[in-house]
C-alpha cells in the first residue's frame, strides 16, 4: 500500500515503522506540521507492561527506549504535612522529545519517509497527491481531520473542569510524586515525575473556580510561574520551573484537559480509508499516564490486523473491534482518576494516610490487593492503622490489623463486627404479609453466614403499600409475631444484627411476582388494588394501572401507617430500621421530577419535593429509639435526562441528614422505564463516596460489589462505610466467611457447626494455589494475590 500518516506523534511515527517492518513494499510517508526535533510537553509516561508490549512488536525500538528511560517504583503523596509512601508500581519516564527522535530515527532506518514543516489543510489533496490507499489521521487532540468528517467519526469533546499547567524542573524525583497545597482560594496540585538524568515533569493542577480567584487568569507567564515556584517550594528545594510553550502566551499557558471519545475510528473516501489513531481517535488523562500508551497501542493493533486481514475493511473492522474495549476500558480509568483530581476538596478532611490511600486507588484499577501485590508493608501499615481508627470511632479497645472489611462499625449504640450487610432482597415469599418459616431460613442462613447485619426486604406499612400479594408487612399484630421470632433467631444463634425496611409501594404496586412476570399488574382486575403516587403516573405505558394523585388525607394516613409499622418495627426487636425512599416507589415518586408534577408545596424544588418523604422520615424518627440508628435509601442516579442526578443525590443526603438520618444507602435508577444505566462492577459506589464525603454522612455502597477486593478497597478509601451485598449471599450465605478465608483472613468467627466447611475451603483454596505455583514458578503467597487480581 501507500500510506500517508497525518501528524509526526507517537502513533504515526510507530505505526508507520512497525508497517515498514512488516513489508518494506509500503510506501509510507508521515507529514508533520513542525520541525524536525520541535515538540511541545516533557516527559511522558509508561508502564512496565507497555513496555513489554513494544519488545514483542520492535525490539530494536523498544531497546533504545529502554536505554533512555528512568525507571521509579515508588509513589510519594505529601498532603498536610506528612509524606506517604507506595512501592512496586513500576513507572518510566522518558522525554517526549528523544521518544520522537527514536522513533523518527527508527522509521528512516526502515525507509519511512519524514516530511516536516507540511501543514496539512486538507487530507484528501494529500492522500492524491501521494496516491494513497490509507490515510492515518494522527493529528492530535485538535484533529483537523476529525473535524472534517465529525458525522462519521462521532466525536464527544469535553473541556473539563481543571486547569493545568506542563511545565519542567531540574529537581531530581526519586519517585512519582504527587503534593498538594492548599491555599486561601483551594487546593493546588502537583504531578511530578524524573524523565531522565536531570530533568522532572512538573504539571500544577487545579479547579477553574480556584485558578480565578488565586488571579492567575491575569497572570503573564513569567508571574504564573513564581507563583507555582513559591507555591511548591517544599518540593522544589530552591530549584526554578521552566516552561517551553513561549507560542503559549500569559494565561494561555494553562489549559482545559479534553475528554475525547469518538464513536467511529474510520471514515471512508471513497476506497481511502481514513483512520483515527491516537489523540485524535480518544484521550486518557495525563493522572495516569496513558496517552502516549494508547496512541502506541493503537499503532501495534492496526499493523496487527493489517498484518492477518488482506482486505483493508476486514483489517479496519477487526482493529476497531479489538481496541475499542481496551480504549473505554482505559478511558473509564482515567476519568475514574480525572474526576478524583478535579473534586480533591471532597477528601481533604481525610487524614494522610487514608488520603493517599484513597489517591492510590482513584482510577479502580488498582485494588486492594494488587496494592499488596506491589507492597506488602505498605498495606500491611496501613490496614493497622485504618483498624486503630476503628476500633476507636467503635469505642472499642485497640483493634489488631485486620482487613477494612473485618474492622468494627459503630452508629449510636449499634456496634456492627464488621462491614459487610446484607441487601435487602425482595423474596416474594410471605402470605398475606406474614413471613413464615423460608423467612427464617432465608434471613437466618446469612446472619450466620459473617455478615454484620442482614437487611430484610422491604415490608410494606399497609396492605395496599405491597408491591406483590407475596410481599411481606408490619401492619397487623401477626406481622410483628413473625417477624420477632425470625428476630429473636437471628440474636440467639448469630452475633448478626438485623434490620427492616420500610416502604410504599406506591404506582408500583398491585402486581405479580418477578417470576410471574415483574411489574407486570395482577392478572385479575378485581384483585388489582388503587395505588397512589406523588402525581397522576402510569409505571409500565399502557400497560400498568394508573395510579393517582395523593391528596393531603392521604399524605395523614400513609404518614401514620409509616409510625405505626416503626413502633411495631422495635417491638419485634429489630436493631435498625431503614425507609424506603429509592426505586421509583411511593416516596422517591416524591423526589424525582420525572415523577413528582404537584404544583403545591410538596412539588416542584428538589426541597419542596422532598417535603413529604422528610416528613415521614422525621415521624418515624421520633418514634423509633433514640439508642437505634435509621438509614435511608436513595436512588442516587435516575439515567434518565431531567431526572435525579448525583448532584442531586448529595443535597438530598444533606436534606435527609438534618433530619436526623444515620446512613445512607446509596442505590440508583428503577423510576422509569426510560433509564440507561452504566453497569460494570462497584458502578454505585461513587455515589456512595460524593455523599459520604460532600454531604458528610455515613454511607453504604451497594451494587456489584462481588469480592473481598472490592469491599476492602471501598472501605479503605474511605468511598462508604458499609458495603451491602446482596446476589452473591442469594449464591451463597456464607459469602463473608468464604471471602475471609479467600484472603487468608482467620480471625472472624465461624460458627461452631460450620468449622469443618472452614477446614475444607482453607485444604481446597491451599491446594488450589500450590498446584498453580508448581504450574506458574510463583510462590503460593504470590498465585494467592494474582487470583485477588482476577
Amino acid at each position: 500500500m501507500n500510506i500517508v500518516c497525518i501528524g509526526g506523534g507517537p502513533a504515526g511515527l510507530y505505526f508507520s515503522l512497525l508497517m515498514k517492518k512488516q513489508d518494506p513494499s509500503h510506501q509510507i510517508t508521515v507529514v508533520e506540521r513542525n520541525r524536525p526535533y520541535d515538540t511541545f510537553g516533557w516527559g511522558v509516561v509508561f508502564s512496565d507492561q507497555t513496555l513489554g508490549n513494544l519488545m514483542n512488536s520492535d525490539e530494536a525500538t523498544a531497546r533504545a527506549i529502554l536505554q533512555s528511560f528512568n525507571h521509579w517504583d515508588d509513589i510519594d503523596v505529601f498532603f498536610k504535612g506528612e509524606k506517604v509512601t507506595s512501592g512496586g508500581h513500576g513507572f518510566c519516564g522518558i522525554g517526549r522529545k528523544r521518544l520522537l527522535n527514536i522513533l523518527q530515527q527508527r522509521c528512516e532506518e526502515l525507509g519511512v519517509s519524514l516530511v516536516f514543516e507540511t501543514e496539512v489543510m486538507d487530507d484528501q489533496e494529500i492522500a492524491a497527491r501521494y496516491n494513497t490507499q490509507l490515510v492515518i489521521a494522527s493529528d492530535g487532540l485538535n484533529s483537523r481531520t476529525r473535524t472534517r468528517y465529525a458525522d462519521s467519526y462521532q466525536p464527544q469533546i469535553e473541556a473539563r473542569q481543571c486547569r493545568f499547567v506542563w511545565l519542567g524542573t531540574r529537581k531530581k524525583f526519586d519517585a512519582f510524586t504527587f503534593a498538594f497545597k492548599q491555599t486561601e482560594h483551594g487546593w493546588f496540585q502537583a504531578h511530578i515525575y524524573q524523565y531522565d538524568g536531570d530533568t522532572s515533569t512538573f504539571i500544577v493542577e487545579t479547579p477553574e473556580s480556584v485558578w480565578r480567584a488565586a488571579g492567575l487568569e491575569d497572570m503573564s507567564a513569567e508571574q504564573s510561574i513564581a507563583y507555582c515556584e513559591q507555591l511548591f517550594a517544599e518540593q522544589l528545594d530552591g530549584h526554578e520551573l521552566m516552561s517551553n510553550s513561549a507560542h503559549l502566551r500569559g494565561s494561555g499557558m494553562w489549559i482545559k484537559f479534553p475528554r475525547i471519545v469518538c464513536g467511529q475510528w474510520v471514515h471512508w473516501n471513497g476506497d481511502v480509508p481514513v483512520v483515527l489513531m491516537g489523540d485524535a481517535a480518544h484521550s486518557a488523562h495525563y493522572s495516569i499516564g496513558s496517552g502516549t500508551k494508547l496512541a502506541l497501542e493503537d499503532a501495534i493493533e492496526l499493523a496487527r490486523c493489517f498484518g492477518q486481514h488482506k482486505d483493508a475493511k476486514a483489517a479496519l473492522a477487526a482493529y476497531q473491534s479489538a481496541r475499542a474495549v481496551e480504549v473505554i476500558k482505559l478511558q473509564s480509568a482515567a476519568r475514574n482518576s480525572m474526576e478524583w483530581f478535579e473534586n480533591v476538596d471532597r477528601y481533604t478532611a481525610m487524614e494522610a494516610p487514608q488520603f493517599a490511600y484513597s489517591m492510590l486507588t482513584r482510577s479502580q484499577r488498582l485494588s486492594h490487593e494488587n496494592l499488596r501485590l506491589r507492597d506488602a508493608a505498605y498495606v500491611a501499615d496501613y490496614e493497622r492503622w485504618f483498624a486503630a481508627r476503628a476500633g476507636e470511632q467503635a469505642g472499642l479497645a485497640p483493634a489488631k490489623a485486620a482487613p477494612p472489611m473485618f474492622t468494627p462499625f459503630k452508629v449510636r449504640d449499634v456496634v456492627l463486627k464488621n462491614r459487610i450487610v446484607v441487601s435487602p432482597m425482595a423474596q416474594y415469599s410471605a402470605v398475606d404479609g406474614v413471613v413464615g418459616d423460608y423467612h427464617l431460613a432465608h434471613l437466618g442462613a446469612r446472619a450466620l453466614g459473617g455478615a454484620a447485619m442482614v437487611f430484610a426486604e422491604m415490608t410494606c406499612v399497609s396492605a395496599d403499600a405491597r408491591i406483590t400479594p407475596a410481599c411481606p408487612g408490619m401492619y397487623a399484630p401477626e406481622h410483628t409475631q413473625a417477624w420477632k421470632r425470625i428476630v429473636d433467631f437471628v440474636h440467639q444463634h448469630s452475633d448478626a444484627k438485623i434490620a427492616l425496611q420500610l416502604g410504599h409501594a406506591g404506582a408500583k404496586g398491585s402486581t405479580r411476582a418477578m417470576w410471574d412476570g415483574i411489574d407486570q399488574p395482577l392478572p385479575g382486575s378485581q384483585d388489582n388494588w388503587p395505588l397512589v403516587s406523588a402525581s397522576p403516573q402510569q409505571y409500565l405505558a399502557g400497560v400498568s394501572q394508573t395510579a393517582r394523585a395523593m391528596t393531603l388525607a392521604d399524605m395523614d394516613r400513609i404518614e401514620a401507617d409509616f409510625v405505626r409499622a416503626t413502633q411495631a418495627a422495635d417491638a419485634a426487636g429489630f436493631d435498625w430500621l431503614e425507609l424506603h425512599c429509592a426505586h421509583g416507589y411511593l416516596l422517591s415518586s416524591f423526589i424525582s421530577p420525572l415523577t413528582n408534577e404537584r404544583g403545591d408545596e410538596y412539588g416542584g424544588s428538589l426541597e419542596n419535593r422532598c417535603r413529604y418523604p422528610l416528613r415521614v422520615f422525621a415521624a418515624m424518627r421520633a418514634a423509633w429509639p433514640q439508642h437505634k440508628p435509621m438509614s435511608v435509601r436513595i436512588s442516587a442516579h435516575d439515567w434518565v435526562e431531567g431526572g435525579i442526578t448525583p448532584d442531586d443525590a448529595v443535597h438530598i443526603a444533606r436534606l435527609f441528614k438534618a433530619a436526623g438520618a444515620d446512613m445512607i444507602d446509596c442505590s440508583s435508577g428503577q423510576v422509569s422505564k426510560l433509564e440507561k444505566p452504566v453497569y460494570g462492577r462497584m458502578f454505585q459506589t461513587p455515589f456512595a463516596d460524593r455523599i459520604r464525603n460532600e454531604a458528610g454522612i455515613a454511607a453504604i455502597a451497594v451494587g456489584s460489589i462481588f469480592e473481598a477486593d472490592h469491599a476492602n478497597g471501598i472501605i479503605a478509601a474511605g468511598r462508604a462505610d458499609l458495603c451491602a451485598v446482596g446476589r452473591p449471599h442469594l449464591a451463597n450465605p456464607a459469602w463473608t466467611l468464604a471471602e475471609a478465608a479467600k484472603i487468608g483472613y482467620s480471625a472472624i468467627a465461624w460458627p461452631k457447626q460450620y468449622v469443618p466447611a472452614k477446614q475444607q475451603l482453607e485444604r481446597n483454596l491451599e491446594r488450589e494455589r500450590q498446584l498453580a505455583a508448581a504450574n506458574t514458578g510463583l510462590t503460593p503467597q504470590q498465585v494467592a494475590a494474582k487470583l485477588l487480581e482476577g
